[in-house]
């Protein structure tokens, strides 16, 4: 009987990561329809945009499931989309201003925040894989970042002020994580994803109202991909931190950083170096060890 319920406990966890990686991968496509998006669109109406079909999108999932949109804890479903609205924020000017790869490289050093975080807010142990993980990847994301790759058409370059906007990013993404996984002990995964880009909107409509600028023809396919990709892994971010551990799910969302290089090489002709395949591989091999089991448990 003991061995069943481990079996249980197990196939559940990676129900979790299979999440988490999809999550990763709708993230970096995300990333990518960005980028596209021409430069006459500022970043709070790109949030702006995104919030609004995500919003969309969550409330027809929300109204099939026959479930309150509003929560037991509204506070702090509130502050939880303040944060990820500024962190998305943040993390789009970075994109705007840096290649694909570097910007999502600085921005992945938020699984380190996290661990930090998980450990003086939610009281969750750093267990010593995921310590090893949350290193590895630390190290890939130096490696991978110092490669600096540029992209041929476009004015790609690390800037004091991009810098400051990625690793603000991070910070920013790493308490958003410690708040869905506090807030999925108690609210429903589609409540969760319904306030982020609910107040998204309150925030940004007031403020891109008076410079009102219709997207281009062109920019209606990058914009619909953001607010889609960006709604998927909401969904699967929140439904994996529901289940994994915010430490462990920081060491799996890693693998972006590789998803990033090769959407870079694929669509905008980002240059490959030796210290981006380097770092990639300790990335990868960091997301690896986080999916051990520490000896004699299950996974969380």
């Amino acid at each position: 009987m003991k061995a069943y319920k481990t079996i249980l406990r197990l196939g559940e966890s990676y129900k979790g990561y299979i999440s988490l990686i999809a999550s990763a991968i709708s993230f970096s496509l995300m990333t990518v329809c960005v980028k596209h998006l021409s430069s006459d669109l500022s970043v709070l109406e790109i949030v702006f945009y995104r919030a609004t079909i995500s919003l969309i999108l969550t409330g027809v999932l929300i109204w099939k499931e026959n479930i309150s949109p509003w929560g037991k804890n509204k506070s702090l479903l509130f502050i939880r989309g303040f944060i990820g609205t500024s962190a998305l924020a943040c993390i789009f000017k970075a994109l705007r201003s840096m290649p694909l790869a570097t910007a999502t490289t600085i921005q992945y050093t938020y699984p380190t925040f996290i661990s930090i975080a998980a450990w003086i807010f939610l009281k969750e142990r750093i267990q010593r894989q995921i310590l090893v993980a949350i290193i590895l990847g630390w190290i890939g994301v130096q490696v991978a970042s110092s490669s600096n790759p540029t992209k041929p058409y476009l004015n790609n370059e690390l800037t004091p002020e991009s810098i400051f906007f990625a690793v603000g990013g991070a910070i920013l993404t790493a308490i958003a994580y410690v708040l869905v996984r506090k807030l999925s002990k108690e609210e429903h995964p589609l409540v969760i994803v319904y306030y982020f880009p609910l107040v998204s909107l309150f925030f940004t409509f007031p403020l891109v109202i008076n410079d009102f600028s219709l997207p281009m023809r062109s920019d209606w396919i990058w914009i619909i991909g953001i607010g889609f990709f960006t709604q998927i892994g909401q969904v699967f971010i929140t439904k994996g931190l529901s289940i994994v551990s915010a430490a462990r799910a920081g060491a799996i969302s890693y693998i972006q950083v590789v998803m990033a290089a090769i959407w870079g090489i694929c669509f905008f002709r980002e240059e490959i170096s030796l210290n981006l395949i380097i770092g990639s591989l300790l990335i990868f091999a960091g997301t690896i060890v986080s999916l051990i089991p520490e000896r004699g448990k299950a996974l969380e």
